[in-house]
């Protein structure tokens, strides 16, 4: 499946996760999109028509109004480009990818690796030479996120804020309501 969201569940919800998934993009406008579980625990693949990272800001709205909507997804993760699971692929990727980061921005490269013999290392040190702007773990201002799902790679270069974390996300809508 081609996919540019990749969404993760807890163990054993991931046919909920799945479906309700389907359901927040279609209640956002798209009635084509498409989720597949894969057979790694908790994983959902999804793809949809719509613009991923709108898709990230409307799900923070809807935490705002209707929290209640989102019971299964704990994380949810816009994909830019998916290639095969090769360090070639994946450098090539990124590196189309990461023109986006301005001179002067910091960054930092996450792998998340799931059925592959990659090491993280070794992806993180070929894709780094090619960047000049300076490394920030802690605090960087843009992510080079690597998802590997078996033989397919999901690439993003994204904001920090551009990842959906529920918990977070609740937790931070309750606060901001009880101010």
């Amino acid at each position: 499946m081609n996919f540019n969201l990749l969404a993760s569940s807890s163990r054993h919800t991931e046919e909920d996760a799945q479906d309700e998934l389907l359901d927040i993009l279609e209640m956002f406008g798209d009635h084509e999109s498409e989720s597949e579980a894969t057979d790694i625990s908790g994983i959902i693949l999804g793809h949809t028509n719509l613009d991923i990272f709108q898709v990230i800001n409307s799900l923070r709205e809807l935490i705002k109004s209707e929290p209640w909507q989102i019971r299964f997804i704990l994380r949810l993760l816009p994909i830019e480009s998916v290639v095969c699971t090769d360090l070639g692929n994946i450098k090539n990727a990124v590196k189309n990818l990461a023109m986006k980061v301005p001179t002067g921005d910091t960054f930092r490269i996450t792998v998340e690796r799931r059925h592959t013999m990659i090491s993280s290392s070794d992806i993180i040190g070929s894709i780094g030479k090619g960047i000049d702007n300076k490394v920030n773990l802690e605090n960087p201002d843009w992510i080079i996120l690597i998802e590997i799902v078996g033989k397919q790679a999901g690439i993003s270069v994204l904001k920090p804020n551009q990842i959906f974390r529920t918990i977070i996300e609740k937790r931070n809508s309750s606060n901001n309501a009880t101010l």
